[in-house]
């Protein structure tokens, strides 16, 4: 089983790999048939392609991530809160995102939480 340090570490990558642009860094967190539901309620992108091709776009966009720590842990799950900032200054979302973590380490399911409320400067 995956260890609340591993979970914490990991979500630390992606935060780290967002910022650096490098969307194979944070394929590299999934399993082969994960699934990202950016925000829920849309369409998920399932597997390392879509998942690839959904963060290069997002990457794109020059977005940072910054995280509201601390990262919680419940049994295979982390849940944390960040925030995204743009070129535009003002420009704000507030978003909590859960990874669900399978047996060998590896994201399984990754749901972002946020809506129209959660965005400022738009």
């Amino acid at each position: 089983m995956t260890t609340p340090d591993q979970m914490v570490q990991a979500v630390k990558t992606y935060v780290a790999a967002f910022d650096k642009g490098d969307p194979e860094m944070v394929v590299g967190l999934f399993a082969p048939d994960a699934t990202v539901e950016d925000p829920v309620g849309t369409p998920p992108h399932v597997g390392h392609d879509a998942i690839r091709a959904f963060y290069a776009a997002s990457m794109q966009t020059g977005a940072k991530l910054h995280l509201d720590e601390p990262v919680r842990v419940a049994g295979d799950t982390a849940a944390f809160a960040f925030h995204v900032s743009f070129a535009k200054p003002g420009m704000r979302v507030d978003v909590i995102d859960l990874f669900q973590f399978g047996e060998d380490g590896k994201v399984v399911s990754m749901k972002a939480f946020f809506g129209p409320t959660n965005m400022t400067g738009f």
